[in-house]
């Protein structure tokens, strides 16, 4: 993999892309999800998207304005402050998403998210953990705990998950941003923090 290949991949599955490329992998996965009406369905997508990935966007800009800050976030600390406001963003969403009873598995998501966010701020004052490897062990935890939980077999959309986490954890490792236990952690801390939470909750 060559590193422009690398640094699409990178761009394509961004931490704040996948909560919505998730869903969208969700709705179309056989879980109960597709019974929802298209109004459901736009409001729960318009809320994902909006608090997971345009808020958090809109704050590191802001951010930007700023000399100090640096938008590339090499260092670990770097990200403390946009994971911070990323944490509230998604409780926004949780909020939300509290206003649709049709959709407990979503506002599920989104705390379960939160969680895995503080969890990664507390360690990124010392350690730069996968913030990438951890959103896909995220929706690979959740896709697994659905699974058991509503006895529905979602191969493709499982498959498609580990697909995409191998081709990220490549491209991470090839564009130097990690080293391999960073992905690890990463994936590991999303993976079972998602599963337990949407499996037991």
């Amino acid at each position: 993999m060559s590193e422009k290949i690398a640094k699409v991949i990178s761009i394509l599955f961004h931490p704040v892309l996948i909560p919505t490329l998730g869903l969208v992998l969700l709705m179309n996965s056989g879980f109960y999800f597709t019974a929802l009406s298209w109004e459901a369905k736009r409001f729960v997508m318009l809320v994902v998207f909006f608090t997971t990935c345009i808020l958090p966007m809109l704050s590191v800009a802001i951010m930007a304005l700023n000399p100090k800050f640096d938008i590339s976030m090499t260092k670990s600390r770097d990200r403390i402050l946009p994971l911070l406001s990323s944490s509230m963003f998604y409780y926004l969403g949780y909020l939300l998403l509290s206003k649709v009873r049709a959709v407990p598995d979503f506002k599920l998501f989104m705390v379960a998210t939160v969680l895995v966010i503080i969890v990664l701020l507390v360690i990124s004052f010392r350690w730069k953990i996968s913030l990438h490897m951890a959103s896909l062990g995220g929706l690979a935890g959740t896709l697994l705990a659905l699974s058991f939980r509503s006895g529905v077999n979602p191969i493709y959309s499982i498959l498609i998950a580990v697909l995409i986490s191998g081709l990220l954890g490549t491209a991470r490792l090839i564009l130097k941003k990690h080293d391999i236990w960073q992905l690890l952690a990463g994936y590991g801390l999303g993976f079972i923090v998602l599963y337990l939470v949407i499996y037991f909750v």
